[in-house]
């Protein structure tokens, strides 16, 4: 039997690389025939997996932890039809059954059948449905013929694949945050975030045709990132106000549309920069976003924060300034990004040389082992995306 060996969850702060067991086709104690099993290729680490392991989520111990994951087919149950064995794919972090009403509605990041606590599920991630994580070698991928993306050619994708390994989740989680502002042609957009979705989604912002995109954040090297292809910046440290910064860029302090990329663990902005205020970007995107704009919220915010800064905000409760956003007839668009709506898309923007997200994000391969300094550097603010490559297959 192979061995496996995965990235697990220990405590707070704490990561490491162990032994788990070799995947099968099984749900429970049930044969799963829809699924597969992939020889892992790449598998990246989230923004979102650094809130568990800082202990800002109640998730156990032992959690082996990936939900960003791209391999090849090694196995498949029986009523597998149109994925083979060789196949190179891409795995949407929703995982989906393809047959509930919000499957078939295109909601795939809200499946009614994956999770028994509630809608919706991911690989290797609190309250999201119990399912093993793919930051690993080896991984089980149920209903196979409907979540996989299967590239139309292995050598191809190999050659891109620093690129394609950001389709099952980070690409389009940022495309479709901007998808959900409203940016189009000629668009002012403001991104809160330059973080590995902030950056994704500011490189979407780009490939939809905004005129200015402007990105917030409050470290240096993440803001250099943001520069290197084309975005005006925005140092969150500064006294100044957003819409002071915003009009310095653009001659008036509002902007069109505007997306969180940050989520619940946010920060003050000025000489609050490192207070935490969970509803901070919330209230600041609804105060420079223009009278019938859009915002799109990617970023992260939970139902339950066991270090939130008060009691409230542990159970999920933030002091948001709806009344701003009603009056200024704002559109707000939340929740997980449905993969399977834009992947595919994305996929041959990536194949036809339309748009370079891995140079975006500052892609930087790591092996499995090396993977807990991933985490580290990531949690200090590393202007990176780590990817990690279990097997040595992506070549430097």
């Amino acid at each position: 039997m192979c061995k496996n060996h995965g990235v697990a969850y220990i405590e707070p702060g704490v990561v490491e690389v162990r032994e788990i067991e070799y995947p099968k086709l099984a749900l429970g104690d049930r044969k799963c025939e829809h699924g597969v099993i992939l020889k892992i290729v790449s598998t990246n680490i989230c923004g979102s997996d650094q809130h568990m392991v800082r202990g800002r989520t109640t998730a156990p111990a032992g959690l082996v932890l990936g939900h960003e994951i791209t391999g090849l087919v090694i196995e498949a149950g029986r009523d597998v039809e149109f994925i083979k064995v060789g196949d190179l794919v891409s795995v949407p972090f929703n995982i989906a059954c393809g047959r509930c009403r919000n499957c078939k509605a295109g909601q795939t990041g809200i499946c009614l059948n994956v999770n028994p606590a509630r809608p919706g599920a991911a690989y290797g991630y609190v309250d999201m449905g119990g399912w093993v994580g793919g930051q690993a070698e080896y991984v089980m991928v149920p209903y196979a013929d409907f979540n996989l993306l299967k590239f139309p050619d292995s050598d191809q994708a190999m050659e891109k694949i620093r690129d394609l390994t950001l389709l099952t989740d980070i690409f389009p989680t940022g495309f479709h945050g901007a998808v959900t502002a409203g940016v189009g042609p000629g668009s002012i957009v403001y991104i809160a975030g330059a973080g590995p979705v902030g950056l994704a989604c500011a490189a979407s912002c780009h490939l939809l045709g905004a005129a200015v995109v402007i990105v917030g954040d409050m470290i240096d090297e993440r803001l250099a990132q943001a520069r290197s292809f084309g975005c005006e910046t925005i140092d969150l440290k500064k006294e100044a106000s957003l819409a002071d910064q915003i009009a310095a860029i653009t001659g008036t302090p509002e902007v069109d549309s505007a997306v969180d990329c940050v989520g619940f663990e946010a920060k003050g902005h000025g000489h609050n920069s490192n207070v935490e205020q969970p509803a901070t970007v919330l209230n600041s995107i609804m105060e420079i976003t223009r009278a019938g704009g859009q915002l799109g919220i990617p970023g992260l915010y939970v139902t339950g924060d066991p270090g939130a800064v008060d009691e409230a905000a542990k159970k999920g409760s933030l002091s948001i300034r709806i009344g701003l956003g009603w009056a200024k007839s704002h559109s707000i668009h939340t929740g997980q990004c449905p993969v399977m709506k834009y992947h595919r898309q994305l996929m041959n923007a990536i194949l036809y040389d339309k748009v370079k997200i891995a140079a975006a994000v500052n892609v930087e391969v790591i092996t499995l082992n090396d993977s807990v300094r991933g985490y580290h550097d990531f949690d200090k603010g590393a202007a990176k995306k780590f990817v990690i490559d279990p097997h040595g297959m992506i070549r430097a």
